[in-house]
């Protein structure tokens, strides 16, 4: 049941996150900046924080199942979302058994974790010539913008949903 609400709240978030440019006012979406919302990720790495344990690694599955998921529905490519999720994913696994597991630190993970996202996204579209924006320009017209956007989007989520995801992985390792 918890991996089917998992699984739910994670479907909700990709069809939040493909409507998510509708919702910014348009002096943002037709500017130069370039915002890409990373809502599932930021589930994601919630996943990662407070419901998987040392030695599971769901967070790594849901990772590479939704990105295929954004690669099917969003993207021309297969696979881009996909390994980045996943990758993304188990680096904050691994990170956050350095920290205590609060709100401070989750703020820093989701920072580091869209960050780490969104620069290997560019790298791969920049290697197969999807885009052609210079690393000063990226950094500056879609970096920031998108790490801002989504640390707003996890600062919101973080309160709703960090109880009911902790309490999931405990409810399924004592099953």
């Amino acid at each position: 049941m918890i991996r089917f609400l998992i699984s739910m709240s994670l479907i909700i978030l990709l069809a939040l996150q493909g409507m998510a440019m509708s919702l910014l006012p348009s002096q943002i979406v037709y500017s130069e900046l370039l915002v890409t919302p990373h809502w599932m990720l930021c589930m994601l790495l919630l996943i990662a924080i407070f419901f998987d344990k040392d030695n599971t690694y769901h967070c790594v599955w849901y990772g590479i199942l939704f990105g295929l998921l954004i690669d099917v529905v969003y993207t021309g490519v297969l696979g881009v979302y996909m390994v980045t999720y996943g990758f993304t994913a188990y680096v904050i696994h691994g990170l956050q058994k350095l920290f205590h597991a609060n709100f401070i630190a989750s703020l820093l993970l989701a920072i580091a974790g869209v960050a780490l996202a969104d620069t290997i996204l560019y790298i791969i579209y920049s290697f197969v010539q999807i885009t052609e924006m210079s690393g000063g320009n990226y950094v500056i017209l879609r970096l920031l913008p998108t790490i801002l956007a989504n640390v707003i989007f996890f600062v919101i989520l973080y309160p709703l949903l960090k109880n009911r995801v902790e309490r999931w992985g405990i409810f399924l390792e004592n099953a």
